[in-house]
């Protein structure tokens, strides 16, 4: 691995206006390598973000920095990730950061995914005294429950828990802010500022008859802990999303024989990142084209087929076909057609107003509508990539810095 780095590294031009550094400051991170500075780089992953490693191995370059590398158009890119994860993980491994905590600026964190982590971390970095509460019994939120380990090797989460707690930050697990604890009892509490990180844990329904039957599994659920199900030896997803790209090859590699993806559209209209999609059929996925579930049955989903034709307007759309029918034979029927908020908080808060589908609603530093109450990532944009998270969360977190600063004056 690090001699196919070194000669990565190499093949990079160092152009004088890379393309591929926008939001990244991988082409100096690149020649600093190169000269031996690898602390030097780790630390400028790390302070542009601090889930550098976790993005390195998770988030869709071919869309980011790999996608804008000049060697891309006529040959293959430089592969940036590989080198971007090698130096964040070396970093990661080495940095032992100062302590440095006022106990008079307290912030409580709900929710350790990447919105949770990222905030906590720079806050922290500038003396903040942080508590982390997570409803799980480990840190990570999505990067965790949402994420395979052949995507993410769960060892990270557990090297950046320890970062966090070197840093002076206390965790709290299997605490699910809304229930017993409440916003009022933090601010009461003596903390300064609230961020709310919590995702979006609640799965999206059809809407279908059969949805309670035995064989019915959400996405969501099955990818918290996939060894506790018997999914049987045929599987078929609805859905053709990222997710359901994660949930197909999870359950291949868990014990299954043949998994299906059945989608709506055809394969022009797949959600999923095309990379997914190509490592999906890799691993042997099956795809299911123009089939819209109308039933789950015991047997499997009774479905009708669809066309495209085009409207008045001259716009395509997707309508079925008449006559008959049909079930598609399943063992097992895993449902992958998107997540949204809980309402734990909200419903036991005054003065958080929500948005279309239960979203936080806040303006562009993450403030919401409640004095003190900031929020970011999955729970305000809906699921977004990791990096997306991070990118808001470092605005919100300087949002927190002033507003906790000005407080305490």
């Amino acid at each position: 691995m690090g001699q196919f780095v070194i000669e990565e590294a190499k093949r990079c031009l160092q152009c004088k206006k890379p393309m591929c550094k926008e939001g990244c400051p991988v082409n100096e991170v690149i020649k600093l390598f190169l000269e031996g500075n690898i602390n030097e780089a780790g630390e400028k992953l790390f302070n542009n973000n601090p889930l550098s490693v976790v993005c390195s191995l998770v988030c869709p370059h071919e869309k980011q920095c790999e996608g804008h590398c000049v060697m891309g158009k006529k040959n293959s890119p430089v592969k940036i990730s590989s080198i971007e994860n090698y130096i964040s993980d070396y970093y990661l491994n080495s940095i032992t950061p100062e302590v440095v905590k006022d106990t008079n600026k307290k912030v409580a964190i709900i929710g350790s995914g990447p919105a949770g982590i990222t905030i906590a971390i720079i806050l922290a970095s500038k003396g903040y005294d942080i508590t982390i509460f997570e409803a799980h019994d480990k840190i990570g939120g999505v990067l965790r429950y949402g994420i395979p380990e052949f995507r993410l090797p769960k060892d990270i989460l557990e090297k950046l828990k320890d970062k966090l707690i070197s840093m002076g930050i206390k965790i709290r697990p299997n605490t699910l802010i809304g229930s017993v604890i409440t916003i009022d009892d933090l601010f009461r509490d003596g903390y300064k500022a609230i961020f709310i990180g919590t995702g979006v844990w609640k799965s999206g329904a059809l809407g279908i008859k059969g949805e309670s039957l035995g064989h019915v599994h959400y996405a969501i659920d099955y990818l918290k802990n996939p060894n506790v199900y018997d999914l049987g030896k045929k599987v078929c997803i609805i859905g053709a999303g990222n997710v359901a790209m994660d949930v197909a090859r999870t359950a291949l590699r868990n014990g299954s024989r043949e998994v299906y993806v059945m989608c709506r559209r055809g394969p022009e209209n797949i959600q999923a990142e095309r990379a997914e999609v190509e490592y999906a059929k890799i691993d042997g996925v099956k795809f299911e084209f123009y089939k819209s579930p109308v039933e789950i049955v015991d047997e499997g989903i009774k479905y009708v087929n669809n066309k495209v034709v085009e409207d008045e307007e001259g716009k395509e759309k997707v309508v079925p076909i008449e006559g008959m029918e049909e079930i598609f034979k399943a063992d097992s029927v895993i449902i992958a057609v998107g997540q949204g908020p809980r309402a734990n908080i909200v419903s036991s808060t005054k003065g958080i107003e929500l948005k279309d589908k239960g979203l936080v609603a806040t303006d562009e530093f993450g403030r919401t509508t409640r004095e003190g109450v900031f929020a970011s990532g999955d729970v305000v944009t809906g699921a977004k990539t990791v990096v997306k998270a991070v990118e808001l969360s470092k605005m919100v977190a300087q949002a927190i810095d002033e507003y906790v600063t000005e407080k305490c004056k």
